[in-house]
């Protein structure tokens, strides 16, 4: 049988590289998660409150995550505030700084929309039946905004993780950088760089499909939580 390229894969400690590369990956994305779901639901607190200078400064931060490219924020503190300032910040920690300030904006403004597309007689009801403000956030908005957020925020997490690929530009070995250093070494095998790339495609699929797959489940679990919450 001839061989077609993929032993390239297993040849020494290819793959095992590849398996640590995607490490690094997780590693960042879910430091990431955790500290934009923490800070998103501050974020959207923030954004709900009526004083126009913290909604002004709300807005400004969103508008400067959805208009800037992640990879120039990476340059930006990795290149830029580094040397500007002094700080010693390695790959991974810029990484983190960059991809938690972005996901903070993203998963504020879904909370934000979450809590607000709850329709505003289910509070004056609860009210009128004589329930607290704490009664009411416990039992009639934390349990519907849940409902609503919880898929959206698995989906940006899948997004936080497919974008972890860029810090690849800042020197940090993650398995997009692990694989292009394999395909070096083997550059005179035509075929070491597809099945190389394939190998990183299948880790990506085989993370972020399941992640995918429980955020449609819960959509559709949920879909009628408006009616349900309402009931």
């Amino acid at each position: 049988m001839p061989d077609l390229g993929i032993s390239v894969l297993f040849r020494g400690i290819n793959f095992q590289r590849l398996l640590l590369g995607l490490w690094v990956t997780l590693r960042i994305a879910l430091i990431t998660i955790g500290v934009s779901l923490v800070l998103g639901l501050l974020f959207g607190l923030l954004m709900l409150r009526k004083n126009r200078l913290s909604r002004g400064f709300c807005r400004l931060w969103l508008e400067i995550v959805r208009f800037m490219p992640q990879l120039v924020l990476l340059y930006l503190v990795y290149f830029g505030f580094a040397r500007l300032f002094g700080w010693n910040l390695d790959g991974e920690l810029s990484a983190v700084l960059v991809f938690s300030f972005w996901g903070t904006a993203e998963m504020g403004d879904l909370f934000r929309g979450a809590l607000t597309s709850i329709p505003k007689h289910q509070r004056e009801s609860a009210a009128a039946l004589g329930l607290t403000r704490a009664q009411i956030n416990r039992y009639i908005l934390l349990p519907q905004t849940a409902r609503r957020l919880l898929p959206q925020a698995i989906n940006l997490s899948t997004r936080i993780i497919k974008t972890t690929a860029l810090v690849k530009m800042i020197n940090v070995t993650e398995v997009l950088k692990v694989g292009q250093q394999i395909i070096g070494q083997y550059y005179r095998e035509p075929a070491a760089a597809f099945w190389v790339y394939a190998a990183v495609f299948l880790l990506y699929f085989l993370i972020c499909w399941p992640i995918s797959l429980l955020a449609g489940w819960l959509e559709k679990r949920y879909q009628d939580g408006p009616a349900a919450g309402a009931a």
